[in-house]
């Protein structure tokens, strides 16, 4: 049947004109978005304008717990005395030292009935996380039209010292404005990483510049729908960044002291997991999740040691990696293959992976499971669940937590709800036993949260809060 050239074109102009309203309604939204940056920019500066005004706080023998602030315009109040702390213990890495969100520096207070944050403030938007080292704690945010690589006391929340570029990211495909990439610290250096690709090596006492690459540029990697997430990963004297791209250079790994690339490999398009650093079937490797794959590889080179198919519908792939032990690693997704055990084993010189099980029972999306004793806790699509890890099995699932993040403490999960919310509940395979819960940020909440000797860091988009956690 013929189309009558009428109809076609009628189809063409409305096609077009729906184009155009669609364009025209991104370019609104974006404008939108960059007001509310700007507007909340204006309002964090002067917080931190009357913050740096007010006098600084004086060392006492015990904590005292300070007011909290509402909201970001909210006035600085006055300083409290503080603590004098003898820092053990850091933060180093997204989730942790060893990525696997687990705080083993002692037990944590259980009974909230009293607590109420150190201090609250407005942060910069952005979805990092906090790492922190001797007392401050370092993170990225979204500040106006500039990331913005920050360092905070811990114990008062003052700024301590910023280190600004130009670089806005809007994702047109939803998930905020702002970098994702959690910094990392090694050695007095902090590592930052932009959505935008921006990777700056920074003086952690002083936020000045060692050393700045853009690694979307290095690889010849175009921007990602969601923006750069991956982690850096501190390996040896490398840094190691997942940009994403041909020619071998999906993985970079860059000397640490120089910011010279020292090695590339693969061709993978990249996904918004980071690398972690563990040992399985008795080799160091580096496991990272891709678009359609996870692999290991040496740490001296990127070298293949061994891969297994992992591809969720469009690539999304977010949720961490979590190793169950000596030799094999639980892997999830919110599609596609769910949740999937495998078994890296090793024959001479060669690795290969082999699959223990499957289960539709733990489906990460965004947040990522923990291993504890024999079994795997996480958000099965907003949903706390508990399943065997030796089979994928169910053991209960209970306690709507959305789109939150877990850290393990004590014995029991630390849970950051999605809407700004802490939880504590038992991590036991008897059944789902929430044991506190108290309000720490305002507003949508998907930032992972940090536990440095006893003091618990949270942040959102809009807010950022400690607790003190250390038992009584």
């Amino acid at each position: 049947m013929r189309i009558p050239r009428s109809v076609r074109i009628a189809t063409v102009v409305l096609l077009g004109l729906g184009l155009v309203a669609w364009l025209g309604a991104t370019q609104i939204s974006r404008w939108q978005t960059r007001k509310a940056l700007a507007q909340h920019a204006a309002a964090i500066a002067a917080h931190r304008e009357a913050q740096r005004a007010a006098p600084a706080a004086v060392t006492a023998a015990k904590p005292t717990v300070t007011p909290s602030i509402p909201t970001a315009a909210a006035a600085v109040a006055a300083p409290a005395a503080t603590p004098t702390i003898a820092w053990t213990t850091g933060w180093s890495g997204f989730r942790g030292a060893r990525r696997d969100g687990h705080y083993s520096a002692g037990p944590i207070l259980t009974d909230w009935t009293a607590l109420r944050p150190l201090w609250r403030q407005p942060v910069g938007g952005g979805h990092a996380s906090f790492v922190a080292a001797n007392g401050h704690a370092f993170t990225i945010e979204q500040r106006g039209g500039q990331e913005v690589a920050v360092a905070y006391d811990v114990l008062t929340g003052r700024e301590l010292w910023t280190n600004a570029w130009e670089a806005v990211f809007i994702s047109n495909s939803g998930g905020g404005p702002g970098p994702r990439a959690t910094p990392a610290f090694h050695d007095g250096t902090l590592f930052v990483l932009g959505a935008t690709g921006e990777l700056r090596a920074l003086d952690a006492s002083s936020g000045k510049v060692r050393w700045r690459t853009n690694i979307l540029d290095d690889a010849d990697a175009g921007k990602r729908d969601f923006g750069i997430a991956a982690s850096p990963l501190i390996v040896g004297n490398t840094v190691v960044t997942v940009p994403g791209g041909g020619d071998g250079k999906s993985v970079i790994a860059y000397d640490r002291a120089s910011g010279r690339v020292a090695w590339s490999a693969l061709d993978d398009e990249p996904s918004y997991s980071s690398p972690v650093r563990v040992t399985l079937a008795g080799v160091e490797q580096i496991v990272a999740v891709f678009d359609k794959r996870v692999v290991g590889l040496s740490l001296d080179r990127g070298t293949l040691l061994w891969e297994s198919a992992f591809a969720n519908d469009g690539g999304n792939n977010a949720a961490q990696p979590v190793i169950l032990g000596d030799n094999r690693i639980f892997l999830s997704l919110s599609t596609a293959i769910r949740g999937l055990a495998l078994e890296i084993t090793r024959d001479g010189d060669r690795l290969s992976a082999r699959e223990l099980w499957r289960t539709n029972r733990m489906k990460n999306s965004i947040s990522s499971s923990l291993h504890h004793e024999g079994f795997i806790y996480g958000l099965d699509l907003g949903i706390l669940a508990c399943i065997d890890a030796a089979n994928g099995e169910l053991k209960w699932k209970d306690g709507r937590y959305g789109e939150g993040q877990a850290l393990l403490a004590s014995g029991h999960l630390v849970i950051t709800t999605d809407d700004g919310q802490v939880v504590l509940v038992r991590a036991t395979p008897d059944g789902h036993q929430e044991v506190a819960r108290t309000t720490a940020v305002e507003g949508a909440t998907r930032n992972h949260s940090a536990l440095v000797d006893g003091f618990l860091l949270v942040r959102n988009g809009k807010q950022m809060a400690a607790f003190d956690l250390r038992p009584r």
